[in-house]
């Protein structure tokens, strides 16, 4: 989940992180995957054809929460079921071996993300198809924004990165390239927001994750940075 107007989304050096041992292909996870993410993106996309544009005051709502929190809560019980648990292996859910280095590329990455986004806004702007972020601070209303906004900065980071870069990943490098993987998840994570305009900053938000699961094997360093990115959009959004 993306918000704003810039969009509210070890190994040695050079050398990528392996994705695992080798685990025996599963192809009906990675099916039920492919049909969760379609899902996704189909409802998104219908919601967007509809012509329903959401409320200006949509994240001072409680129903927003409300509704957030149900929707996110399937999405990660579905996660797990496909999964067959908590398996840290295929969730990427292992802390990176190299920590110092895996914070670089966790900046490196926040860096293309936010480079990319602001190149490519003025012409593209997601933030602004997507129609969330108000428009005007509302001290009123804070209480609200504000578990609207743990929502944006926790809890969507959390169950998207573990959907795409997570389970998605995982399954993909069982059958494919990691290149391969981080494209069609990161693709996929574009699809799921509904955004014609704002797919390729989304796309290319989600292969940036993608590729720093890959580098270094871990899901945790994409959570920060999705959560960052999200954070400092929003705060943006309402500051200015």
């Amino acid at each position: 989940m993306h918000e704003g107007s810039e969009t509210l989304t070890g190994g040695g050096i050079g050398v990528p992180a392996a994705a695992g041992p080798a685990r025996k292909q599963q192809p009906g996870r990675l099916v039920a995957w492919g049909a969760l993410v379609g899902l996704l993106a189909a409802a998104s996309y219908a919601a967007r054809l509809s012509g329903s544009d959401p409320a200006d005051d949509v994240l001072y709502l409680w129903s927003t929460f409300a509704g957030a929190l149900i929707q996110y809560g399937i999405m990660l019980v579905l996660i797990l079921a496909i999964a067959h648990g908590v398996d840290r292996l295929l969730l990427g859910l292992e802390a990176p071996a190299a920590r110092r280095r895996a914070a670089g590329l966790a900046l490196v990455a926040l860096v293309v993300i936010v480079t990319a986004t602001a190149a490519l806004s003025p012409f593209l702007d997601a933030g602004d198809e997507q129609g969330l972020v108000p428009d005007v601070w509302d001290s009123s209303r804070a209480v609200p924004f504000l578990a609207n906004a743990a929502v944006v900065t926790i809890v969507a980071p959390f169950v998207e990165e573990l959907l795409y870069r997570g389970l998605g990943f995982g399954l993909l490098t069982q059958f494919v390239g990691p290149w391969s993987a981080i494209l069609v998840t990161g693709v996929a994570f574009g699809l799921a927001h509904g955004l014609v305009l704002g797919l390729p900053v989304l796309s290319i938000f989600g292969i940036t994750l993608g590729w720093l699961r890959w580098q270094t094997g871990s899901v945790y360093p994409g959570m920060i940075v999705h959560s960052i990115f999200n954070a400092a959009a929003l705060a943006a959004a309402v500051a200015l």
